[in-house]
């Protein structure tokens, strides 16, 4: 798999929807299509149907009616091909592009029964996907505009189902970094895979599974390790694992305090290895967790708990 987070944004999107998302942006449109006109997008708008507008023409705007970044703009030609075929798009500005009150966005041209059929879906896309950017953008300024530490802020699995591909796009337009995708292109070693485990056993046990995992055929061998720990005593554990196994450890709702001590752990016994802060970061206490010393800090917030940007669009 490509590194989506070595990417610059519009890169990032490209790969995930040709690599590990191929086919689902598509099967994503399309089941927005059938909940809006029928299956296969039959039998259609009823009310243009009977409004009898036939091939007349129009031009719309997608408005913003708020303050934000803007992320789903790429999503758009793709949408506008199954939607509205006999239409033409103009997007204005770029994905990422901070937007304001009244601010056009894109403009479509064509027969104005496409438009209509298709402007559900292009503005529930564009306010959610614009409202995990700007959820993502205000974490990232916190970290930047903080008590110091080069934290970055990264996604979680908590997104949600069939828009995963999507709202990590958005994470990266809104200045974030990309988790692992799935269960399927890395390994995050959890509680419930170790919880029998005492500390003797744990860091005995990590290491097979990590030796195992890097054993796996290409085609399965995961982008990286990452093990789970609740206390000093198993990271301390997790650490004297040999060299080259473990990448990432994972600090599961740790003080700022434990985060410091963590840091100081790492420095001492395994300084190739990285950091990461999870579980119940708000955009009140990320300032101070990116300032103990790690080098990752999960949020699932600017993804489960983003709030929609109000996108219209207005028939011109």
């Amino acid at each position: 798999m490509e590194d989506l987070n070595t990417m610059a944004p519009p890169e990032a999107y490209r790969a995930l929807t040709r690599g590990p998302g191929a086919g689902l942006v598509r099967r994503l449109l399309e089941l927005a299509r059938d909940e809006d006109l029928g299956a296969g997008g039959k039998p259609g708008d009823l009310t243009s149907l009977a409004c009898d507008l036939g091939d007349q023409r129009a031009s719309a705007r997608i408005v913003s009616r708020s303050v934000g970044v803007v992320a789903g703009l790429a999503v758009l030609p793709e949408a506008m091909a199954l939607l509205a075929p006999a239409c033409s798009l103009d997007r204005l500005i770029a994905d990422a592009s901070p937007i304001s009150v009244g601010q056009t966005l894109a403009t479509i041209s064509g027969p104005i029964g496409q438009i209509l059929a298709g402007e559900r879906t292009i503005l529930n896309l564009l306010g959610r996907l614009s409202g995990v950017a700007t959820a993502t953008a205000a974490f990232v300024a916190r970290v930047r505009d903080g008590a110091g530490g080069g934290a970055r802020v990264y996604d979680t699995r908590k997104t949600t189902p069939g828009l995963r591909i999507l709202e990590k796009y958005a994470v990266r337009y809104g200045g974030g970094y990309c988790h692992r995708l799935g269960l399927h292109d890395a390994m995050l070693i959890k509680d419930n895979h170790i919880a029998a485990l005492g500390p003797g056993d744990l860091a005995r046990k990590i290491e097979q599974i990590a030796r195992r995992a890097r054993a796996m055929p290409d085609d399965r061998k995961p982008a990286f390790v990452e093990v789970e720990v609740d206390d000093l005593e198993q990271l301390r554990a997790v650490l004297s694992i040999g060299p080259g196994l473990v990448d990432i450890v994972l600090l599961d709702n740790m003080s700022p305090d434990e985060l410091r001590q963590a840091a100081r752990l790492r420095a001492k016994l395994a300084p190739g290895i990285q950091l990461e802060a999870s579980g119940g970061i708000t955009i009140e206490t990320i300032g101070a967790i990116s300032a103990t010393g790690v080098d990752r800090i999960s949020v699932g917030a600017i993804t489960h708990r983003a709030r929609w940007l109000d996108i219209g669009l207005d028939l011109a």
